[in-house]
């Protein structure tokens, strides 16, 4: 059986004595503000991959040019 708590949006389970909150639009932009946390830590470990792309990449363009410099001292 479900209680209103006096002077809230909340309802109380008179067997389990848990408040649950009955206001919708608290309820949709707690929802709302998840799945805009979740899409910000997506695009973070989007970008962390890109820049460890790049970092190989200019690892790659060291390694390359090294080997460049190296064959045209021994000339």
């Amino acid at each position: 059986m479900l209680v209103k708590v006096k002077d809230s949006p909340f309802v109380r389970d008179i067997n389990s004595m848990a408040l649950m909150n009955t206001d919708e639009h608290a309820k949709n932009e707690y929802y709302s503000k998840v799945r805009l946390m979740q899409n910000q830590k997506e695009e973070i470990n989007k970008v962390k991959s890109e820049i460890s792309e790049v970092k190989d990449d200019l690892k790659e363009l060291k390694s390359m040019m090294a080997q460049l410099l190296s064959k045209g001292t021994n000339v």
